[in-house]
């Protein structure tokens, strides 16, 4: 009388095991998780830039259309540096209760990202996303001219942005080839 064992062959473990590490392998790839990583950091810094824009507008509804500093701001990141006029702006904006009283120590790992330009009239706040979602987003089509002033600020380029984030080709927005889109709300 032969005796059977229930199990399974070493030739069928290896199959299994071999198929789940196939499948393993393509959904890592599929779900790229640095690109997740980047647009979930892309995530946090595109709310802080709104943040920022609505409070601005809020604050320039209550002083009548006048944004919080006099004169035109060159582009600048508001958390490189603290003397810099867009910081005294968005201090201006938290003194007014129209950003939280620890807005840059909530926002800290964001700020050197976000870039303000403007004059007392209209603003842009940016920012250089890292992820390829947000590269291609309709809202990142915008370059720093190069002599920024409040006349030039920010242009979309004539031949758009690649899905590098960075301009197409040089058009007649004075746009040169290669530079940084960014991501802005005005």
């Amino acid at each position: 009388m032969k005796k059977f064992t229930k199990g399974f062959t070493l030739i069928e473990l290896l199959i299994v095991i071999a198929l789940l590490g196939a499948l393993a392998v393509a959904l890592l790839a599929a779900l790229d998780p640095l690109e997740q990583i980047k647009k979930g950091t892309d995530t946090g810094v595109r709310n802080t830039v709104a943040e920022i824009a609505s409070a601005f507008t809020r604050y320039a509804s209550v002083k009548s259309g006048t944004l919080p500093y006099s004169g035109t701001v060159a582009w600048g990141s508001v958390g490189t540096d603290t003397t810099g006029s867009w910081y005294q702006a968005v201090n201006a904006v938290i003194k007014t209760g129209e950003l939280k009283t620890d807005f840059f120590s909530l926002a800290q790992g964001q700020l050197n990202r976000i870039y303000i330009i403007g004059d007392l009239s209209r603003y842009y706040v940016c920012f250089a996303p890292e992820a390829k979602s947000f590269k291609s987003d309709n809202n990142t089509k915008f370059v720093t001219v190069a002599a920024a002033t409040a006349a030039t600020m920010i242009e979309m380029p004539t031949g758009g942005c690649d899905e590098n984030g960075t301009v197409a080709s040089a058009g007649t927005t004075g746009a040169t080839a290669g530079a940084t889109c960014f991501w802005c709300v005005r």
